[in-house]
């Protein structure tokens, strides 16, 4: 058999198998949704969107939890974005390729694949206790700020290779210096890619449960936080605690917290493939 008569049906048989993990995975991940959607979805009321967590399962709502993960990521916004488009930038368009940049490029794109206890566990410690500011929302914050860093920085540098380079010369043959370039020309080309990929990070910090149980995030909260000082919980410790509990009525409370945990990641992944079209359309070339 000819070398590429073999290669073909290599090629054919990878891609069968490829589309039937797909599809299995996806039935999968279907019959989940639709399990979840079935057990809580009438247990979502403005009630259990305002009330308080209680002991008793049909009075307990998630009003402390959506609030503290509404805080947890507009603080972890804050912190994160400016910085890591910062230094997607530098390291684009102004670092010198050396080892040292070599080195630095290589353990970032390392961190984006660190577990995320292990980034709990370092803001537990710088953080919470050697900064002093305990299990609050800004440790919180900033422990999730340095997990989502590296994704951030990783794509905002993929958006600026995407660039073409003869709209960097454009702007400098018409007397435009390198940070006038980078300001007013390659930065809004690319904002697309920088926004989808921050707004997928984001998606992934209001999910995790591993680092904020680490620093000490609570599992029943009776208030509701109203400075980054303040002890706090999030959606996803609401539903493990949830689920840790024998009786059935709580894990109807987890599954409907879920859905509205999925209805806020599946909007915000939503606005970054809307916001990737809308800039894609915007910048053809």
């Amino acid at each position: 058999m000819k070398r590429s008569v073999r290669n073909k049906i290599y090629d054919k048989v990878f891609e069968i198998i490829g589309y039937t993990a797909t599809f299995f995975g996806l039935i999968i991940l279907l019959y989940f949704i639709t399990d979840i959607v079935y057990e809580g979805w009438n247990r979502i009321d403005y009630d259990f969107l305002t009330s308080y967590t209680s002991r008793k399962a049909e009075k307990s709502g998630i009003f402390p939890a959506w609030v503290g993960s509404v805080w947890i990521l507009a603080l972890t916004l804050i912190i994160s974005v400016p910085i890591g488009i910062a230094s997607g930038i530098y390291f684009e368009e102004y670092a010198k390729k050396n080892k040292i940049t070599y080195m630095l490029e290589v353990n970032i794109a390392n961190l984006a694949g660190v577990p995320s206890i292990i980034y709990g566990l370092l803001g537990l410690e710088i953080f919470g206790r050697m900064f002093g500011f305990g299990s609050s929302i800004l440790t919180g914050s900033l422990t999730l700020a340095l997990l989502i860093l590296p994704i951030i920085i990783v794509s905002t540098r993929e958006a600026l290779k995407a660039v073409p380079q003869s709209l960097r010369d454009a702007s400098f043959a018409l007397g435009a210096s390198k940070w006038q370039t980078i300001w007013l020309q390659i930065l809004p080309s690319s904002m697309g890619g920088v926004l989808t990929g921050t707004i997928l990070a984001l998606s992934r910090a209001v999910g995790e449960t591993a680092p904020l149980i680490v620093i000490g995030a609570l599992a029943y909260v009776p208030f509701i936080p109203s400075s980054p000082m303040d002890e706090f919980t999030v959606l996803p410790m609401q539903i493990f605690e949830w689920t840790s509990r024998p009786q059935h009525e709580f894990l109807i409370n987890a599954a409907a917290a879920i859905i509205v945990l999925l209805c806020i990641t599946f909007l915000m992944n939503g606005i970054a493939i809307y916001l990737r079209n809308k800039w894609q359309k915007k910048n053809q070339w």
